[in-house]
This record gives C-alpha cells, structure tokens and sequence, in this order.
C-alpha cells in the first residue's frame, strides 16, 4: 500500500457513506459560487489528466446538452503559453499537485482558475481563484470515492453553470449505490471471471458514459494488471473493434451497444454490456442493468462496477490490488 493512501477494500466499504455526506456538502459550495456569479459566462474548460481527465466527460455531457459549449483537455498535452480565451479553467486533481495541471494553471490569469480539489490545502488550491474541495477524503491509491466525489462535483458545477438548477435527484444517489452494490457483492467475481484471463479489454460506451470507459480501462491497469482501452462507442465501431479476438469486451450503454454486444458475442467473444435495459443473457453475453438515472448519477454507478471488476479480476489473478509496480516522481509536485 503506498503511504497516505488507505486500503482498497476500506476505500471501497465506505464509499456510499462518505458520498452521502458529501454530496449535501459539495452541493452547498456550487450554490454559494453560483450566487456569488462565479458559475457565469462562457462554459468552462475542463483541465485533468489520468482519472481527473476521465471525471469530467459527464460534466462536459451536462453543459453541452444544456446548449452550453465546453470541453475537457488533458493536461499533459497541451503546449504552453495556453492561449489567451474567455473560458474558465476547472482544473482537477485529486491531490491538488497534479504537475501538468498546474504548470496550465500558472500559465492563466488567476481569475480564470477553478479548481475541484480533494487535498486542501495544496499547490493548486494555493493559485486557484475558487476552489471546490471535495473535504480531504480518505481515498485508496487507485481513486475510488475520490473519483466519484469528483464526478458529482463537476456535474453538478455544469447543472449550476449560467443559472442552472442542480437536480434533485442527487439526494436519493446514495441509495442507488448501495442497491448496486448489493447486486456486485452477488455476482461482481463471476462477472470479473469475464475478463480475468482475457489477452485485453476493451470498454466502450454512449457518449455520456465515456468516462466510464476510460476510467474501467484504467483501473483494470493499475490493479489487474491487464491490458485495457477505453473508447466511445462510435470511435469503438469505427475501425477498433476489428481486433476483438482472445478480447473480452465491456459495453455501457442502450439500444446501439446492445447492437455491438450481441455482434460481439454471437462472434465468439466474451461481453459484459452495462444497460439500463431489460436484455436477457445470452452464450457469451452477461448483461448487469442499472437504475435509469440522468446520465451524471448513473456515471457514478458505473464507475462503481468498474472499480469491482477490477478488484474481482485481480483477485482472480492472485495479485494484490494495493500493490502497484511502477511509481513515478515527476507527476506530482511536492
């Protein structure tokens, strides 16, 4: 385990606590910002990278829906001087000493910089113009609550932006957790045994899902060690999916990933599709179907799954799930 992290498992048999107190919390400081006016004008950037770049796509769903144009950019690939634009930046770290996010940061006037944080204070709180923090949870080295504060956050920021109203529904998410939950401590291994021993896995989702997809892959990397990429959907079906074969294959989505899942499994490969559908199983194809809930919340839902299959298939690999092989020195700042 390493040091100032906590376990996966404690991460993970807290999480629906720790969210449900802190969704009250985080939505109190988006109001104040909104009437404050700092949630006003042009629609934000989105700045993070790793699982923060993963985080906002819900948000970005949120406010492009809305009529509001904004985007997400991962940090580490962008030149610098950034150029000069009216957007606001939000950038976000969980540790707040995200390197590439904050060189950006420090390349903005101060006025354009928001931050959605965990650890305050921080480098990037320091010279953030505001800053949402999330309240200093205690998170597992692959981010578990962390990453799902974070999305709640960030969408919810997009249902404020430019005189929105934060849904209602955010209160009765807890319980939807938990019901899900409930159904992964049924059948999370056997689903998992889908992609245990598979030569790679590939995630695809609807666009609102894309996060999820991205982040899926990324934690079945760090903790099962399996080679793994996330997709859109239509990026998926354009050209990616030809290399199915000794693949399993995770799909999020409705009616055209159930398209996809069906032409995968009648083709022999392994598929797992996250609906909100009413779809029966079928030889190669396990369906897990979850509440239908605006497309932001159930992100969060998803992004519990993927953090079971993870955990499940590393177990079924004999490997640690606390135990990371690579640590890097210059992607955090001290």
């Amino acid at each position: 385990m390493v040091a100032g992290y906590i376990k996966l498992a404690e991460a993970r048999a807290s999480q629906a606590d720790r969210l449900e107190e802190a969704l009250p919390l985080l939505a109190g400081q988006i109001g104040a910002a909104q009437r404050s006016g700092t949630l006003n004008g042009p629609g934000p950037i989105f700045l993070g990278i790793g699982a923060s770049f993963a985080a906002a796509a819900a948000a970005v769903w949120v406010l492009r829906e809305r009529g509001i144009h904004s985007w997400r950019l991962n940090a580490g690939e962008y030149p610098l001087p950034f150029p000069a634009s009216g957007h606001p930046l939000i950038g976000v770290s969980q540790s707040g000493r995200s390197s590439e996010t904050l060189a950006v940061f420090r390349d903005v006037p101060q006025a354009q910089r928001l931050a959605v944080l965990n650890v305050v204070p921080s480098p990037i709180a320091e010279i953030a113009a505001t800053t949402f923090a999330l309240g200093n949870i205690p998170d597992s080295y692959a981010s578990t609550i962390g990453y799902t504060a974070t999305v709640a956050t960030l969408a919810m920021i997009a249902e404020a932006w430019n005189g929105g109203t934060i849904d209602g529904r955010w209160s009765a998410l807890p319980q939807a957790f938990r019901a899900v939950e409930a159904e992964l401590a049924r059948r999370g291994t056997a689903l998992a045994g889908l992609l245990a021993h598979a030569v790679s896995v590939d995630y695809a989702a609807a666009a609102p899902s894309v996060g999820s997809a991205e982040v899926g892959s990324l934690l079945l990397r760090e903790i099962a060690r399996i080679s793994a990429s996330g997709f859109s959907t239509r990026q998926y079906l354009h050209g990616a999916m030809e290399s199915a074969g000794k693949t399993a294959h995770v799909l999020v989505g409705a009616d055209r990933e159930l398209g996809a899942a069906h032409m995968l499994a009648r083709a022999g490969h392994a598929c797992l599709l996250i609906t909100t559908l009413d779809v029966p199983e079928e030889t190669n194809l396990a369906v897990l179907r979850l509440p239908d809930l605006p497309p932001a919340q159930r992100s969060i839902l998803e992004a519990l799954v993927m953090q079971t299959l993870a955990v499940e298939a590393a177990h079924l690999r004999g490997i640690d799930p606390d135990a990371f092989v690579f640590f890097h020195t210059d992607t955090k700042v001290a």
